[in-house]
């Protein structure tokens, strides 16, 4: 949720204010580096967020309404990570299909969230799962506000959360196992 003080530099940079424009720059920067690390990984992420920073200065202008900043610059950040991963090819062929997962179970495990960060990391989980995965756990959004974010229909976010939670516990029972 975009806070008042982050709305108000909206509107004071949209109107020219240089000094609101860094402010609001300066405040988003860990988020949207934290965001973009889940999705793309810790090598890339500083450049790829840096791409983000320079895509809200260029069009912060376009920006209708000042109380979505927050949703909107996560829609940046989603988008350039993932035209990043696919210039680079960083996501594989048979991992950018999401057929199937609609079958896969959604449960609450919120009990999971301190294991997120190791989630994020795993090559298993696709970008597009991480994305839902950083949205949901680490920046504390609804999965609508995740799908709203993402465009992309919420049941498709579900399953996503669910493929990479059913990753994670494949991964937890391979290990009791060994």
């Amino acid at each position: 949720m975009t806070s008042k003080q982050e709305a108000q530099w909206v509107l004071r940079a949209q109107q020219g204010d240089r000094e609101a424009i860094e402010a609001l720059l300066r405040a988003v920067q860990p988020m949207v580096t934290r965001y973009v690390r889940s999705v793309v990984g810790a090598a890339d992420a500083e450049d790829v967020a840096q791409d983000v920073m320079v895509s809200i200065y260029r069009k912060l202008w376009t920006l209708t309404s000042p109380d979505l900043f927050r949703p909107w610059m996560y829609r940046i950040s989603s988008r350039t990570a993932f035209h990043h991963l696919k210039k680079r090819r960083h996501w594989p062929d048979h991992l950018r299909d999401d057929e199937g997962l609609d079958e896969l179970p959604a449960h609450d495990l919120s009990a999971l969230g301190r294991h997120v960060d190791e989630l994020l990391q795993d090559p298993r989980v696709t970008p597009a799962s991480r994305a839902v995965l950083a949205l949901h756990f680490k920046e504390g959004m609804t999965l609508a506000e995740a799908a709203a974010i993402l465009d992309i229909p919420v049941g498709t976010a579900k399953s996503r959360l669910a493929y990479g939670l059913t990753t994670l516990r494949r991964h937890y029972a391979g290990e009791t196992h060994d």
